[in-house]
């Protein structure tokens, strides 16, 4: 009797046809599955630093993509640090090493002795300037033109502010990268690899070899104030910023350093500096004669030209320029 009902209990049979579709079915159904398991990217996933296409700009005109730091090549070697002295603190990485022991960067050998690196003046002052804003404006962009390893960018960033970064040499847009991930701004910080200037096209840019700084447009410009490094040049490409902000972004800040080649920044941005007061960035940009001459122009021709597009109270901090309606 112990095996009574499983001789009469009736026996499971699929019809015939029913079966045909049975065995077409599943295999079609595991194929599905498999795929979904290894070709869908999962919903859960998060990368702080974002790919290009998960940014999504509606660029004006020239069609440019932010730069991949998620494919770039990482850094080497990597020497970061908290900046010591700004209310919102953030770190930046760096790569001078020099000739050790001789020529290290001087962060470096305040690192190498317990400090932390030593606070940037535009990193002080992008934060005192929004600061103003925070609360009020922050559905808006920091432009950082001239980006160099993102001191002003990571500044901003750190406060909420959404950061568009352009910078043309490669050694720092990695830079750069290490940053966005150091902060974990991946979700506020676009960056692009690009000189920005008043024309579309291509640009010639010396480099410095062996510093992440004072490269320029202007060959005489780059050698200013390291007369022993040697120059190389680099073809980069170059973009006005009227073709790349809509005209819909409200923009909160523009601020520019790109060794002596401020004027023809400012020149493609013309309809941005045009904006009527209130809507119009609050400007930031470097203002050195040396710097301008060597790039054949000069902080009275940058000063008419603001004029001409609404900019008539601007004072010096130092170097820099700070310029409103």
């Amino acid at each position: 009797m112990a095996n009574a009902w499983k001789r009469d209990k009736p026996s499971f049979s699929l019809p015939t046809s029913r079966k045909r579709n049975f065995l077409f079915i599943f295999p079609f159904t595991l194929v599905l599955i498999i795929l979904y398991i290894f070709f869908i990217p999962s919903s859960n996933t998060n990368n702080n630093i974002k790919t290009p296409q998960q940014f999504s700009l509606s660029l004006h005109a020239f069609n440019i993509q932010p730069f991949d730091c998620l494919n770039c090549p990482q850094s080497h070697p990597i020497i970061a640090n908290l900046v010591e002295g700004v209310k919102y603190p953030f770190l930046y990485s760096l790569s001078d090493i020099g000739t050790l022991p001789d020529k290290p960067h001087k962060n470096i050998v305040r690192m190498l002795k317990g400090k932390l690196f030593r606070k940037p003046d535009i990193s002080v002052t992008v934060q005192d300037v929004l600061e103003n804003m925070k609360g009020k404006s922050e559905n808006g962009v920091v432009l950082d033109v001239g980006a160099n390893v993102g001191m002003a960018s990571f500044a901003a960033a750190v406060m909420g502010f959404k950061v568009w970064a352009f910078e043309p040499v490669f050694e720092n847009l990695q830079r750069i990268c290490d940053g966005i991930y150091f902060n974990r701004v991946g979700d506020l910080v676009v960056l692009f690899e690009a000189a920005v200037s008043d024309r579309i096209g291509n640009i010639t840019f010396h480099k410095l070899v062996g510093r992440l700084d004072n490269s320029a447009v202007s060959a005489s410009g780059a050698k200013l104030a390291f007369k022993s490094n040697e120059e190389v040049e680099l073809q980069v490409r170059s973009i006005p910023l009227d073709q790349v902000v809509p005209e819909s972004e409200r923009v909160l800040l523009l601020k520019i350093d790109v060794q002596g080649w401020e004027y023809h920044v400012l020149k493609g941005a013309s309809k941005l500096l045009s904006r009527k007061a209130g809507e119009a960035p609050y400007l930031i940009y470097e203002e050195d004669e040396r710097l301008l001459q060597a790039s054949n122009s000069s902080a009275k021709q940058i000063r008419s030209f603001l004029t001409s597009v609404g900019y008539t109270h601007c004072r010096m901090h130092g170097t820099d320029a700070h310029c409103t309606k």
